[in-house]
């Protein structure tokens, strides 16, 4: 069994669309499939698959200790596909407790499947890290806007300070050293990962061995989601130096994915999209990114070194070349078909004009913002 875990930094991402889908097209290749709803503040995969109301879903199972953890296990109208849904109406299941947390985990990992694909809420909490946690290849989720790709950064650190936790003994220098290092406020997010495990390694070697150990099988790998234009992946690039510099991780590079409107039409029809039209240049990539995830699976043994991560972020800048002359292609033949209006390009580009405006301003904040941060001698 494969266990995909899918975070990012912030929410409205495209996060659980993608789970969605790519469950969808993953049960299509004639694998097993179990989507599991952990966004447990506000569970809406349902809606994606189709489901109307959900009389139960992890809320109730967590909060009944009678009911069977096979009775929350649902069958979709997808074949090959089931689905275990969350519960956002039961107050303060996004806080659930540790042992709450742990029984969870251990249902996941007794499931009978393929692979496991779980849509986890955004942000950087404890609950949130440990289920990204579970797949030693999780998947992070990103837009290419630069507040998306910082906060795709800091998931990803937060994830490593968090393995470093649950690794280090309490009672260990390292683990103090930690420790001393939060009190001070924000120096956990100021230092490099990179130092602390050099003074690890030279304070207790054998700790530092364990958790280069487990550090070593930790490969994200990222999915950048509403591209507008090929130039858009560039900032995909710069995370992944980020990620290699500051945090010593060897991040592989699974697509892109190219806005749609289509999407918005699909969900109003309470369809996803690769079956309200499978031929989209989005679902084309979905179901590229779904063969990629099946054949990890057959080379799962391999972890990915550092030249096949290369070639994957130069190949992913292929896929939104080619996926962009597909989007044009499409455009040409809506308007020569009558079905796409002039009036109805001119909005489009509009829209976009707008959207691309927006964020110019947010990327001149950020700009201010972080030169006024290096002023200080803020480090990442």
């Amino acid at each position: 069994m494969q266990i995909l875990t899918l975070g990012s930094g912030k929410g409205g991402v495209g996060k659980s669309l993608i789970a969605a889908n790519l469950s969808i097209a993953i049960a299509q290749a004639g694998k097993n499939v179990v989507l599991v709803d952990l966004d447990l503040g506000g569970s809406n995969v349902h809606t994606i698959l189709g489901f109307r109301s959900l009389a139960e879903g992890i809320g109730t199972y967590l909060s009944n200790t009678k009911l069977p953890f096979e009775n929350i296990v649902l069958p979709t109208p997808y074949s090959g596909l089931r689905f275990i849904p969350g519960d956002a109406e039961i107050p303060g299941l996004a806080n659930i407790k540790s042992f709450q947390k742990k029984k969870l985990m251990r249902k996941i990992f007794s499931l009978k499947a393929d692979f496991v694909i779980i849509d986890l809420g955004a942000g950087t909490s404890y609950n949130i890290l440990d289920f990204f946690l579970m797949s030693s290849a999780g998947l992070i989720v990103a837009t290419p806007s630069l507040i998306s790709i910082l906060n795709a950064y800091l998931f990803l650190k937060n994830s490593v300070f968090r393995l470093m936790y649950s690794l280090f003994p309490k009672d260990s220098a390292s683990y103090k050293h930690l420790e001393e290092m939060r009190r001070e406020g924000s120096t956990l997010q100021k230092i490099y990962i990179p130092h602390i495990l050099e003074w690890v390694k030279q304070m207790e070697p054998a700790i530092h061995r364990d958790f280069q150990d487990r550090i070593s099988r930790f490969r994200p790998r990222l999915i950048l989601n509403m591209l507008e234009d090929p130039k858009d992946d560039e900032k995909s690039k710069k995370l992944r130096r980020s990620v290699q510099e500051y945090l010593g991780l060897t991040m592989e590079h699974l697509g892109v994915i190219y806005r749609d409107d289509l999407q918005s039409i699909a969900l109003n029809s309470r369809l996803p999209i690769i079956k309200y039209k499978p031929s989209s240049v989005l679902s084309q990539a979905i179901y590229r990114i779904s063969d990629k995830l099946i054949q990890s699976e057959i080379e799962e043994e391999g972890f990915i070194d550092i030249a096949d991560a290369e070639e994957s972020f130069q190949t992913a800048a292929l896929e939104a070349e080619s996926d962009f002359q597909a989007k044009l292609y499409n455009l040409e033949e809506l308007l020569h078909t009558g079905t796409l209006t002039t009036g109805d390009l001119v909005e489009t580009i509009k829209s976009q004009h707008f959207e691309l405006s927006q964020l110019k301003k947010e990327n001149q904040l950020l700009k201010t913002k972080l030169a006024r941060a290096i002023k200080q001698g803020y480090k990442p």
